[in-house]
């Protein structure tokens, strides 16, 4: 996958895509046009297909697969939304683990857990015991877990792809003209289509009519070089449970199958979500945060206060204003839905979600009223 200069302003994450779209025509029109290439279109383009195969579907993605947010996500994989459980949500784990089998996707997926940590009421015999702003342990588990967001969406790319589904890349929809048939503009021409899934998440707010109701950031990690079996031990992490923080300031990060770590932390507040456009982690707000961060981790525990760190970068995060994903009609037609703003939730959430979409649109499922 060739980055853009954006994407190298926001840093490599340690993982990587293995797609590459075929040179496909695009078509006139289209039963389904799925706008958005990361976690949330790409299930839903799968899906779509898995389950009707004679309709079409075409992806548009602005600039390559997984370059916005999902690219860019730590790989945590956890059980409800950020509000928490919601009505008619199911079962998130098993709704993403049984769309990953159905469509042949392996993306290493694990699920041994999750522990949510504090600085009070921590568990008597916490495997973590670092410091941070405190003592910081654990104070519960939940049901979760860690995927490679590369291989996932490679896996989600390449189950799209072979159902039949066309993927276009560096395809900017510019807008939509909600007639029936709808049309959407970009390249300077036009396609109709039949249903439309807008899936951009943090980009293209005017698009999905969401500007109002949700609020754009800049979040960053870094990954350490791997660590050493006695260094993952006296850290407390031999378990390989993610880990996030109920309390301030905020940490969250999992182990990765290299024995590397990922830790993430701090936002940066944006005036528009175009602003993310021109972020650079090297620079201003971004870089002082991942200095930061990366001062903490090695005051979290003895084993780390040498560890280098291999990988630095950052990615958008939309956040709803009531924690609840933006899952709704579009106010100018119903054949338009749009889903995302996923709080740090969005791994197996989108996917689960992403499926839904694709039997809402076919007609099979009501959306959610959330």
């Amino acid at each position: 996958m060739t980055e853009s200069p954006k994407q190298i302003r926001w840093g490599r994450p340690p993982w990587t895509m293995d797609f590459h779209p075929g040179d496909h025509s695009i078509p006139q029109e289209v039963d389904f046009a799925v706008i958005g290439g990361g976690f949330t279109g790409l299930a839903a383009a799968a899906w779509l297909r898995h389950l009707d195969p004679r309709r079409s579907v075409a992806l548009f993605e602005a600039e390559s697969i997984g370059s916005g947010a999902s690219g860019r996500s730590g790989g945590m994989t956890l059980a409800e939304t950020a509000a928490g459980d919601l009505p008619g949500l199911g079962d998130v784990l098993s709704g993403f683990s049984n769309v990953l089998t159905h469509l042949g996707v392996d993306c290493d997926l694990s699920l041994p857990g999750a522990w949510e940590l504090g600085r009070k009421g921590a568990q008597l015999n916490s495997a973590i015991q670092w410091t941070d702003s405190g003592k910081l342990r654990v104070v519960d588990e939940v049901a979760g877990g860690n995927a490679d967001p590369g291989k996932l969406l490679t896996g989600l790319a390449r189950a799209a792809d072979r159902a039949g589904a066309l993927i276009f890349e560096n395809s900017r929809v510019d807008s939509v003209v909600f007639d029936n048939p709808l049309r959407l503009n970009f390249r300077a021409q036009q396609i109709r289509a039949g249903n439309v899934l807008l899936a951009t998440n943090a980009l293209s707010l005017e698009l999905s009519a969401v500007v109002n109701h949700v609020e754009p950031k800049f979040t960053l990690a870094i990954a350490t070089a791997p660590l050493t079996s006695e260094q993952i031990e006296a850290i407390g992490l031999a378990s390989r449970r993610s880990f996030y923080t109920v309390d301030l300031p905020y940490l969250w990060g999992r182990l990765l199958r290299t024995n590397a770590v990922i830790f993430g932390s701090g936002l940066v507040h944006l005036r528009h979500w175009k602003d993310v456009d021109d972020l650079n982690i090297a620079t201003g707000m971004p870089a002082e945060i991942i200095t930061s961060l990366e001062q903490r981790v090695r005051k979290l525990h003895p084993a780390l206060d040498s560890v280098e760190f291999t990988h630095r970068w950052g990615g958008p995060i939309l956040f709803a204003n009531d924690w609840h994903p933006i899952f709704r009609r579009h106010p100018k037609s119903p054949r338009v839905i749009v889903l995302g703003a996923y709080s740090g939730h969005g791994v197996a959430l989108s996917v689960h979600l992403g499926s839904w979409a694709a039997e809402a649109m076919l007609d099979t499922r009501e959306l959610p009223k959330w």
